[in-house]
Parts: structure tokens; sequence; C-alpha cells
């Protein structure tokens, strides 16, 4: 598993050496950059970052603005305003777009470590949460099309006879069926199999949403 990068963005180069000296006693590696422009640019680091710490207001694109850039991007990552200038439509609007937390500058370095620890469990939790779905979703996607009708009637709480009669198959052929998919699924009783496939169809819904 890679490291959970941190972050630092901020245009003064002070401010950025600062924060990323403190970030990294919580034995955190930091990444710093000087616009949100470099950040965007960097695949491999969007990739691998769990936690940004952004400026407000900086040359070119905002922090607010590679906030809502990388939304549009599907980067859930948290990402957490520490600024001098921050009133209240533009906290309003950064925490409306998901922000983890909008510090003041001059800001209290343990409330910084402590936000910015919290952000990363919460990263590494989502990417795990994640991770899980996607080999939920690779179980499910090994089905035939047979078995998939197969399951589907299962976990509607037909009888082997009813799914037999619905399909034009015989019974046995059913039991084959839900063995391959109890199989497959890696569950070991029906209550197991609803609880996964109503818990994929919870968590399309909630990402769609």
């Amino acid at each position: 598993m890679d490291d959970p990068l941190v972050c630092v963005v901020d245009d003064d180069d002070a401010v950025r050496l600062s924060m990323s000296l403190l970030i990294e006693t919580l034995g955190l590696p930091v990444q710093s950059f000087s616009s949100a422009l470099e950040v965007l640019s960097d695949e491999e680091v969007l990739r691998q970052a769990h936690c940004l710490v952004l400026d407000v207001r900086m040359p070119g694109l905002s922090g607010v603005g590679l906030q809502e850039r990388l939304g549009r991007l599907g980067h859930t990552l948290p990402i957490i305003f520490v600024s001098a200038h921050g009133d209240v439509p533009m906290v309003a609007r950064a925490m409306r777009e998901g922000a983890f937390d909008f510090l003041q500058k001059p800001f209290n370095e343990q409330a910084l470590l402590d936000r910015v620890q919290e952000a990363v469990q919460f990263a590494a939790a989502q990417r795990a949460a994640r991770a899980r779905l996607a080999e939920i979703q690779a179980r499910i996607d090994s089905l035939t099309a047979r078995e998939s009708e197969v399951m589907a009637g299962m976990v509607a709480g037909r009888l082997n006879k009813q799914i037999a009669e619905d399909l034009g198959i015989s019974i046995k052929t059913v039991e084959q069926h839900r063995a391959r998919v109890m199989e497959k699924l890696q569950v070991d009783s029906l209550a197991e199999l609803v609880r996964l496939v109503v818990g994929m169809g919870g968590a399309e819904a909630s990402k769609n949403g």
C-alpha cells in the first residue's frame, strides 16, 4: 500500500516550508507545491494523496478553484483550507463543496496536526471501502447471465421451484447455479448473499446521489 501522502499548496515559500515541516512531525510524507496548477498536473501525486492542505488565495487558480476542479475530475480526497482571508461566504462555499475543514491563520499548530491526522485516516477508510466494493463487483461480474438471473431470484426470496418456473429451467439446474453463485461470491449463506448484493446497491445509490 502507498504511504498516505499529504500535499501542502501555498504560494508563500516560508509558509509552505513551515507547514510541511510541521506535518512531517506526524511521520507522514509531505510534498509541497507553490500553485494549484502544479498539483493538477501531477497525476501520481493525486493518486497517492490522502489530504491536501490548501491556501485559499493564490495566483492563477485559487484553492477553492482547485477544490472544484478536483471534484469534477472525481478526486474525493479530504481538503483542509488554511487562510488569513477566510470570510463567511468563502468558508461556506468551501464547506459546501466538501472541504474537510477551514482553519484561519494564525492557526493552532496542534489543531492542524489533529485535522491532518483525521483527514488521512478518513481517506484511508474511503480507499479501503472502494477497494472492497471493487472486489465484490468483480465477483458479481464473474457470474454468467443465467447465474445472475438465479441470483436475482435468490435475493428476491424466490424458492428454487419458483426460480425454475420463472426461467423455464429445471430445479436441479437452479440448484447447480445457486451453488456456483455462492462459490463465486464467496458467501456461506443466503442471508450473507442478500447483505452483499443489497449493500452494493446502496453503495451505487450513494455514489450516484
